[in-house]
């Protein structure tokens, strides 16, 4: 494990450990993988958190360094409930997120962002608690909320990634940063993906309807 954090590789002036470079490789195939919605998507997952741990460890970003550690449980939450409701695609069915769903998601960013952010700085733990809570919260919202086959997810993530390009360049995480650039724009296209997926699910409930079958 040290060998991954000591070595890698320098890109335009800008090291990158085998652990970030790896870890961050494996998140981005999470969102290619999430826009397919393939059971594969959460062993990958767990692959990423682990290394980045180490990443955001090192860097002294609490935040985004506890943040796998919850990762970890949704993702083998996530596995589970997939596999447990697979269809002829593995995963569940996709669908919009209903006004409560959507309350509760802004109540838990906020209010858990301010709570976080609140621990960090009584701990010392980051460097920039707010920002650092925000993409904590924010993640694990968007986990929670792709394991339960919610269109939503995908604009929790564009939230994040507006927070965690601009953090992880001041971190130094340069490789990092790009590679949330990439996320927004994978993101983008899953949220499309997604939101058509839901539209043709509500169309073939509707049409069973009628038919009575």
């Amino acid at each position: 494990m040290e060998y991954l954090q000591t070595h890698g590789l320098t890109l335009l002036g800008q090291h990158a450990s085998w652990a970030e470079l790896v870890g961050q490789v494996a998140a981005v195939t999470v969102v290619l993988l999430a826009a397919r919605r393939t059971l594969w998507v959460w062993p990958v997952q767990i692959l990423a958190t682990v290394l980045l741990f180490m990443v955001y460890a090192d860097a002294d970003m609490g935040g985004l360094r506890d943040r796998q550690i919850v990762i970890l449980l949704i993702s083998a939450y996530g596995w589970w409930a997939w596999w447990r409701h697979r269809r002829d695609v593995f995963g569940l069915p996709v669908r919009r997120a209903t006004r409560t769903e959507w309350a509760i998601m802004a109540a838990v960013m906020v209010v858990g962002t301010a709570v976080y952010a609140l621990y960090l700085a009584w701990r010392g733990d980051s460097w920039g608690p707010i920002p650092d809570a925000w993409i904590f919260v924010g993640t694990i919202v968007a986990f929670a909320a792709q394991a339960r086959g919610l269109v939503e997810f995908w604009l929790v993530w564009l939230a994040v990634d507006a927070v965690g390009v601009p953090f992880q360049m001041m971190a130094g995480l340069w490789f990092s940063a790009l590679v949330y650039v990439v996320f927004a724009f994978l993101v983008v296209r899953g949220y499309l993906a997604w939101n058509r997926m839901a539209r043709e699910n509500v169309a073939a409930r509707l049409a069973t309807a009628d038919t009575g079958d």
